[in-house]
């Protein structure tokens, strides 16, 4: 058995900065684990007792609080024996309790989704797989009711690759192990601001995943990692002597390169080794903008220049606002060094502001949808630098110490809750959301079928909150798709979080209510055809000649009561005049001088006519540019038709002398004309999301659909407003290129 007094330097830097009584706590939180985990092996192999002290000297090196330390000493031990783990509170009190308990959550969730696998191939595979690491990564944070929790956890990533690398261990484990550390783990050391942790967890993840690559680069750097650092520092003496010298007080600090930092350079722009400027580098940060200039003078003077390497991004700025001074000099021995000079307003806008060192360093940083989310990052960055600015001497700004740890523990991500599938799917959230909520994120029809939920195995009601961690399992009403749908009481408070579950609930009852009314419309102008002894009519034919594009329409219009039987009566008797055309709108030009402002709703000019009220056809639903002509009818003024539409030429044959030309007008800038677009596809799973979401990307509205389904393949209407026809045949262009999309034409 190991004696405490055996460890030596290894306890004393582990009370190293703390107050007596805290320092007691963790010599006897050390003592109990001394005696609890004798000669067990955690699940890396490591000796546990080693492994759990290792993790508690990280934590003491980062400057972490007493009952951090305690946790990372004693989380091992909970895991192995569960009743260890109930009386943690009441010998190390409750808050230990809850690190201890937030650590085991984050093992649950490496464990549930280890064999989590994107669906699909190819590209679609890849940008699943780097938004479900995203996913993860907030949810990480999320889970961790206190913030502390995430630094124990990434002090036990880093002791534990440490053991694999002193074991010189390759195999598929330290394989996997890495890629998570580097997937999910580094990355939150970088967010947070841990340098100290965070090139090491990236170095000797990558050691493991790439073997070849990690030592191919080591042996190009020729100097091992204290050279570097040493050289640096050379370096950095020599410009704070010219600096002090000049009278300027500046911090200068090194920033020597890692392995994995040259590989990710070297790959994503396809360089060669000998042309990376940035291996040795670093960075000054000085009073104001003046100075910066009079710092990169002195550097220039020092050393020599490459010209092609100098980027003023204070007089131009990044995109992002990101300011400073890049340039490239040629030091003593003939290799590059790249040096930064900034204000400390520069720096700290770089460090915790949109321009963050992540946000352009990291795949994917750049897309994320919650500004609120970056906000409490950039937030948590701070406090940690500012809980490093906190003097040793912890007697004399103990008040400050505790606020710090206060606002450590209720700084977390509480606007988001992370939930997994049966299948180990991360979903992303709003707080307070449903299983019905989940069920419609995964996908509408599942929403719509929703009869029951179980979370964590256990059935529930569908209005429980799902909370961090959890696995939400849904159970769907049986029978073929479009059978089942949802309850009205879920529109009632308590039920769905989300707006746009909401809005899915809400559009199922639309589409319900437009099929009862188009049956009652049929039901009604059936009768009527019974009644006049016309039931072998062509009910397509007969609704164009009412002037609807198609026969669906006459039945809603006629079950909205919108349409008179009287008309479909009068067609019958061949009489199209007493059955005039429904237009979509009207506006009465008073005069040939002032036609083109009062025709301004509808966008129609007619051209030598006075008094006449304009409205356009449903039958051809005209738009510009289309080429136009009028038709006077009898007590509906003039119908606007396109010159191509075969109604009008039918009533021009018969009724000539009522044509009238016309031409557009200048419509105004929210002007729009509904059109009909016919669209032809292979069926599939998502067919109309992905084409409404060509519709919602052109900002299009879309107020009418039908869809009809046959032997696999779709025929699809959408009645869309458009301002021009130019908008239409972009959004055609788009559609044509959606999966499975055979024709898209204007109707």
């Amino acid at each position: 058995m190991v004696s405490i007094a055996a460890l030596g330097d290894a306890t004393t830097q582990l009370v190293q900065g703390l107050r007596p009584e805290d320092e007691a706590r963790v010599r006897a939180a050390l003592d109990y684990a001394v005696d609890a985990y004798g000669e067990r092996l955690a699940t890396t192999g490591q000796n546990a007792f080693e492994f759990s002290l290792g993790v508690a000297g990280t934590l003491a090196y980062l400057r972490s609080d007493a009952e951090s330390r305690i946790a990372g000493l004693l989380f091992e031990l909970a895991l192995m024996e569960p009743k260890v783990a109930e009386g943690l509170g009441e010998r190390f009190g409750l808050e230990v309790a809850d690190l201890v308990l937030g650590v085991h959550q984050l093992i649950r969730l490496r464990d549930l989704t280890a064999a989590q696998q994107p669906v699909g191939r190819g590209k679609n595979a890849q940008q699943q797989a780097v938004a479900q690491v995203e996913t993860l990564r907030k949810m990480l944070l999320a889970m961790a009711s206190d913030m502390r929790v995430v630094l124990v956890r990434l002090a036990s990533c880093v002791t534990s690759l440490r053991y694999f690398a002193e074991q010189k261990r390759f195999d598929e484990v330290t394989r996997t192990y890495g890629r998570e550390v580097l997937d999910l783990y580094a990355p939150l050391a970088n967010r947070l601001g841990i340098w100290q942790l965070k090139w090491e967890l990236e170095d000797l993840a990558f050691r493991f995943i790439e073997p070849e690559t990690y030592k191919r680069i080591a042996k190009m750097l020729e100097e091992k990692r204290m050279a570097r650092e040493g050289f640096v520092q050379g370096s950095i003496d020599r410009l704070e002597r010219e600096l002090k010298a000049a009278g300027i007080k500046a911090e200068v600090t090194g920033r020597p390169k890692h392995i994995y930092s040259i590989w990710k350079k070297m790959r994503g722009k396809e360089l060669d080794f000998s042309e990376l400027y940035d291996v040795r580098a670093f960075r000054v940060i000085v009073a104001d903008v003046k100075t910066c200039y009079t710092v990169l003078s002195i550097v220039n003077n020092i050393w020599t220049p490459i010209p092609s390497e100098y980027d003023d991004y204070i007089a131009r700025p990044k995109a992002n606002g990101y300011q400073s001074l890049h340039t490239v000099v040629t030091a003593e021995d003939g290799r590059p060094l790249e040096v930064q000079i900034r204000t400390q307003e520069m720096h700290n806008f770089a460090e915790y502001g949109i321009a963050a060192h992540w946000r352009y360093k990291e795949e994917g940083g750049s897309n994320f949808k919650s500004q609120k989310y970056d906000e409490k990052i950039a937030w948590l960055r701070q406090l940690l630098a500012w809980k490093n600015d906190v003097a040793d001497n912890v007697a004399e700004h103990e008040d400050q110490q505790r606020e710090w740890v206060e606002k450590l523990k209720a700084t977390t991500l509480d606007d988001r809750i992370f939930v997994l599938t049966p299948q180990a799917r991360v979903l992303e959230l709003p707080v307070g959301a449903t299983p019905i909520d989940f069920a419609y994120h995964l996908h509408s029809e599942i929403g719509h079928r929703c009869r029951g939920a179980k979370i964590d195995g256990v059935m529930v009601p569908l209005n429980t909150p799902l909370k961090n961690g959890q696995t939400c399992e849904i159970i769907t009403a049986k029978g073929a798709p479009g059978t089942a749908g949802p309850s009205r009481d879920w529109l009632s408070p308590g039920y769905a979080a989300s707006n746009r579950t909401r809005t899915k609930i809400r559009a199922w009852f639309h589409a319900a209510d437009q099929a009862a009314t188009l049956a009652q419309g049929r039901a009604l102008v059936e009768k009527s055809l019974q009644r006049e002894g016309k039931t072998a009519v062509n009910l397509e034919a007969l609704a164009h000649k009412l002037g609807f594009a198609k026969l669906d329409d006459l039945f809603i219009e006629v079950g909205k009561e919108k349409f008179s039987l009287r008309h479909v009566e009068a067609a019958l008797h061949e009489q199209p005049e007493a059955a005039p055309v429904v237009e979509d709108t009207a506006v009465v030009n008073k005069s040939r001088s002032s036609s083109v402002e009062q025709g301004a709703k509808s966008g129609v000019l007619v051209v030598g006519t006075e008094g006449l009220m304009t409205v356009l056809a449903r039958c051809c639903k005209p738009a510009p540019p289309d080429p136009i002509v009028g038709f006077v009818t009898r007590g509906k003024g003039v119908s606007i038709h396109r010159t191509s539409c075969k109604n009008f030429q039918e009533m021009r044959d018969k009724n000539p002398e009522r044509v009238i030309q016309t031409e557009w007008g200048e419509a105004g800038v929210d002007t729009v004309y509904p059109v009909d677009l016919f669209i032809m596809a292979n069926d599939r799973q998502g067919l109309l999301r992905d084409i409404s979401e060509v519709f919602s990307r052109e900002k299009i509205n879309v107020i009418g659909v039908n869809t009809q389904s046959s032997k696999g393949q779709a025929r699809m209407v959408f009645t869309a407003e458009i301002g021009s026809t130019g908008q239409l045949q972009k959004a055609l262009g788009a559609i044509a290129e959606v999966q499975g999309v055979r024709e898209a034409r204007r109707q």
